[in-house]
């Protein structure tokens, strides 16, 4: 995982020798290949395509790190896949996210590093300590520094409020929300825009573009009356056909972080590097420091 590697080099220290490889079955096997006794070990990992995959590597990681008598193993799970499945919407659902977080507790993880969970109350799935950071100061910074005037942060649906706020006071804009309905997974139809957007520069905040269906959908209608559109979201899982979409669509620029390895890219894409603030986070966890001061 590139990410892995940056966090690597600003932390002065190599990544684990590890083989992973599978059977002719499918099977996931899994051996470390140095003594990790007594350490704090912090497995990276993204739930990402292909998420099951992704998931069972974290896991048997995890299994096979306890028996080797790590000390403390932190789960940095950049990009929780599962997230989404977080509550009973109709009869006889599961909740995966839930499952997902008993399997991490049961696999041996003592602690949760990831960044933007889908909804913050996830971390009440776990019975272990989670640290939910957030690239929103990353993006802020990036914004920032075109010194848009006239900006506005636009949250693609009600569920992302809180995000937008967050967003919007770092850069000081006011906020607008788009109003939409979704008739279908992945298939969402715009039904009108709360605010303020005529002549301004719109940027759409959102913690994960998957399909792109709904992104693109806002950021087309959004185009109507401002008079640029960005996009801005944590992680990129451009499900197939996403990239096309998200290329041909009226924003300007689709800003995301490297959360998520990116399997398509285009002149639209730009990707704000998560390494250096993700190794001061494990730093601190390291050393028991607070993580919410990086957040200042």
């Amino acid at each position: 995982m590139p990410l892995a590697e940056g966090i690597s080099m600003h932390l002065g220290i190599p990544l684990t020798k590890r083989i992973i490889k599978k059977f002719m079955d499918e099977e996931i096997y899994v051996q470390i290949s140095e003594n990790v006794r007594g350490d704090d070990v912090f497995v990276m990992q993204s739930i990402s395509n292909p998420v099951n995959d992704s998931l069972m590597e974290l896991l048997i990681l995890i299994d096979a790190l306890k028996r080797a008598s790590a000390n403390r193993i932190i789960a940095v799970i950049t990009y929780y896949g599962y997230a989404r499945q977080d509550r009973k919407a109709e009869a006889r659902e599961p909740i995966t996210a839930k499952l997902v977080a008993d399997m991490l507790s049961s696999a041996g993880a003592t602690r949760v590093l990831t960044v933007d969970l889908h909804a913050p109350q996830l971390q009440g799935f776990f019975n272990i300590p989670v640290d939910e950071v957030s690239a929103i100061p990353l993006f802020a910074k990036y914004f920032a520094e075109k010194g848009i005037t006239d900006g506005v942060v636009v949250s693609p649906d009600t569920g992302g409020v809180k995000r937008a706020r967050s967003f919007a006071r770092r850069l000081h804009m006011p906020i607008a929300i788009v109003d939409k309905r979704r008739t279908a997974h992945n298939e969402a139809e715009v039904m009108n825009v709360v605010g303020d957007v005529e002549g301004k520069t719109a940027i759409l905040i959102d913690d994960i573009i998957d399909t792109g269906n709904s992104i693109v959908l806002a950021a087309d209608e959004l185009s109507k009356t401002a008079k640029e559109v960005y996009i801005c979201a944590t992680h990129p899982v451009f499900s197939n056909g996403c990239a096309d979409k998200l290329e041909k669509c009226k924003a300007k620029e689709i800003v995301v972080s490297n959360t998520i390895p990116l399997n398509c890219y285009n002149d639209k894409i730009k990707v704000i590097n998560m390494a250096k603030f993700l190794s001061d986070v494990i730093n601190n966890i390291h050393n028991n420091k607070s993580v919410s001061e990086l957040f200042s």
